[in-house]
């Protein structure tokens, strides 16, 4: 199975390679459902698709809004500029946009974004006759459905779906709210997320008189869907026939892709290895929960969403540590890492250390010293370059990250 990873820009693109996907996807600057992410231009996505390719991965580009009139020449030329890119695969879900990929790049392949809500073979089979080689499944389905559809259609049709990241509360994330309340069109890419509100309760006759929605103590956030993780069940998507797992987060951060790219590409690369004697490793989910999340559920995938489905949880992340910097490069010689603050760190401070290469350790940073060797004593300025010793050796795009005194919900 290929394992599929957001990329929000182009260094999100190079953190979701470094750290183990065999496939990225990211958008561009027209057609994307994720306007709101950094995106990339056409010279950035050139780069990226030959940083994938020079490491045998592949890129695929998402234009899977769904598109009025006046959407169409800004993709249009984004189409011309990077015709020659080399991208792997096109991410679409409106047919005008499938035929104008189809008439700019007639080899181009295609994969049917899940915006299209597919949920039986014979929808399969008109979209592969209209050219698509890949589709990436409705979250609605259950694996009994995804197992019987996969019987029913080609085998060189690809299956692709959604393991980890946040779900949306509506149908296949066909949603009006974020239109009707703040005139952002969730469908062209520019959803506010409302679901994510708090809401209050009013009775007609008493206007004004707000009444909390009590849960658990705390207040409720109705509409507020907990996040995927499948992890635990690759053996089971194995078994459905699934191509391809895809991680969702293209809006979230280098941090977040990295962590999550690692813990599935240890879980996959497990299951490569053992096969029917597989077994689920704690460490990898413990991994993931080291990334900001909501609490986290398995979807459709085992029948109606109960206890641990896509039922409505808490109002916000549970974030349990700070992504603090990233190494530039390192100096064997002085056993010094260039880091990249991302949020302040100070001497005194116990900071870990994760890198592509799934090494993990922890130090104390006993000294810091800026570019110029100046011994410092924090690192207060955002993106400000740090040299620090490190107990082991460290490479480029190793995350440094610091464990929370409290979590955060």
């Amino acid at each position: 199975m290929e394992l599929l990873a957001p990329a929000g820009n182009l260094e999100k693109l190079k953190f979701a390679v470094d750290y183990g996907a065999d496939a990225v996807y990211f958008g561009g600057t027209a057609g994307s459902l994720r306007a709101g992410a950094g995106n990339m231009d056409a010279n950035e996505i050139h780069a990226g698709t030959e940083y994938a390719h020079r490491r045998g991965r592949r890129a695929y580009m998402a234009l899977n809004t769904f598109a009025h009139d006046e959407d169409f020449a800004p993709i249009d030329a984004l189409l011309r500029d990077v015709k020659d890119a080399g991208i792997d695969a096109f991410i679409v879900a409106d047919p005008g946009i499938l035929s104008l990929v189809r008439e700019r790049l007639p080899d181009a392949a295609l994969h049917l974004s899940t915006q299209a809500n597919l949920t039986n073979a014979r929808a399969a089979r008109f979209w592969r006759d209209a050219g698509v080689s890949r589709i990436i499944l409705a979250r609605e389905l259950t694996l009994a459905e995804i197992s019987a559809l996969r019987a029913a259609v080609p085998q060189d049709m690809e299956l692709e779906c959604f393991v980890h990241g946040a779900m949306c509360l509506s149908y296949s994330g066909r949603c009006l709210l974020s239109n009707a309340m703040t005139g952002r069109d969730a469908n062209r890419g520019a959803c506010a997320h409302p679901c994510r509100y708090e809401y209050s309760l009013m009775e007609a006759k008493r206007p004004g008189e707000y009444l909390p929605v009590m849960q658990e103590g705390r207040s409720a956030f109705i509409l507020n869907s907990k996040d995927l993780c499948m992890i635990e069940h690759i053996p089971a998507l194995a078994a459905a026939g699934i191509h391809a797992l895809k991680i969702e987060g293209r809006m979230k951060s280098a941090y977040y892709t990295a962590v999550t790219t690692a813990a599935y590409r240890a879980a996959l690369d497990a299951w490569r290895e053992e096969a029917d004697a597989w077994v689920f490793r704690d460490v990898w989910r413990q991994e993931l929960e080291k990334a900001s999340h909501r609490p986290l559920a398995t979807g459709f995938y085992f029948g109606w969403p109960g206890a641990d489905g896509q039922d409505a949880g808490g109002g916000g992340y549970i974030k349990t540590y700070d992504f603090v910097g990233v190494v530039k490069s390192y100096d064997a010689a002085s056993g010094c890492a260039l880091v990249e603050q991302r949020n302040k760190f100070a001497a005194g401070d116990r900071i870990e250390f994760f890198g592509p290469d799934r090494v993990i350790f922890a130090q104390t940073i006993e000294q810091m010293q800026d570019e110029e060797g100046n011994a410092i004593d924090s690192a207060p300025h955002a993106q400000q370059r740090i040299l620090i010793k490190t107990a082991v050796p460290v490479g480029e795009n190793y995350i440094l990250r610091r464990q929370k005194t409290e979590n955060t919900v």
